[in-house]
């Protein structure tokens, strides 16, 4: 027996009641299974949810929602560069000091200021996140720029921000003032 549709208002009260009740993120397809539509009718459902100012963002590991009370998190941008094949290894760097890489930001020649989320916390995300780059034949944001990037790190203390910085330093991928 064939399942039925979820239509429009149900389903997006469905998936945005899914996606704050949990803290995982769903991808387009576990959706669409879920609702039994397309993943082209999700990203439509998304983009709606999105323009009644729900914070839900898209990952490489799928949508989440941005939960309102989270703990106290130090932030830091960093400049980078460094070539494709390199960015496994800065990701790994990063992540095993306990540090999020929330984003990537270039300035684009044209476009100006492109931002694109990335969120990986972990060694498995990390390797999702370059397994899906690899999949989809996707090209780093970086390489509009010849590897010259942003990220905006995440950390549960000041130290493990520093640590990573000083890190990323030694292995040759900051840029800063006195390079």
């Amino acid at each position: 027996m064939e399942e039925k549709k979820m239509l429009g208002e149900e389903r997006r009260s469905y998936i945005l009641s899914l996606l704050k009740e949990n803290s995982r993120p769903y991808t387009g397809s576990e959706l669409s299974k879920l609702t039994n539509v397309s993943r082209q009718i999700i990203v439509g459902d998304i983009t709606l949810l999105k323009a009644k100012n729900e914070p839900i963002i898209a990952t490489s590991q799928g949508y989440l929602y941005l939960q309102q009370s989270k703990p106290e998190l130090f932030e830091k941008i960093i400049a980078c560069n460094h070539a494709p094949e390199k960015t496994e290894e800065e990701l790994l760097l990063i992540v095993d000091y306990g540090v999020t890489v929330k984003d990537v930001k270039i300035e684009h020649p044209v476009y100006g200021d492109l931002t694109a989320s990335i969120l990986v916390s972990n060694r498995k995300e990390v390797q999702q996140f370059m397994k899906k780059i690899q999949s989809t034949n996707a090209v780093y944001l970086s390489q509009l720029t010849s590897g010259i990037h942003l990220h905006t790190l995440t950390a549960n203390s000041q130290s493990a921000l520093t640590e990573a910085e000083a890190a990323l330093r030694n292995a040759g991928f900051l840029i800063g003032w006195d390079d």
